[in-house]
């Protein structure tokens, strides 16, 4: 089993930053796909950013040249830099990790962008 604890995520006005955090309870340093969803009311979850087999980082459109994707494997960690925040950025932020036999998700982090 593993579980993933995401946190940093808040009300903030837009054009403000926050950063993501995702602890991971096992070794991260083997896996090849973690990434970032998000999930807004009434909408489909989507992929924000991730680490890909082959080494490949996707981003959404929408948030190239604002977010960034990044690991700690001492830390099992991964984090996700967001800048430049807008409105249409608010909703709840999972991560996900494919490994272990399975794919796992954590609990979720509300991110509110609004003035």
């Amino acid at each position: 089993q593993v579980q993933l604890v995401e946190s940093g995520g808040g009300l903030v006005q837009p054009g403000g930053s926050l950063r993501l955090s995702c602890v991971v309870s096992r070794t991260i340093s083997s896996i090849n796909v973690l990434g970032w969803y998000r999930q807004a009311p009434g909408k489909q979850r989507e992929l924000v950013a991730g680490f890909r087999s082959g080494g490949r980082t996707d981003y959404l459109d929408s948030v190239k040249g604002r977010f960034t994707i990044s690991r700690d494997n001492a830390r099992n960690t991964v984090y996700l830099q967001m800048n430049n925040l807008k409105p249409e950025d608010t909703a709840v932020y999972f991560c996900n990790l494919i490994g272990y036999g399975s794919s796992y998700w954590g609990q979720g982090t509300q991110v509110t962008v609004s003035s």
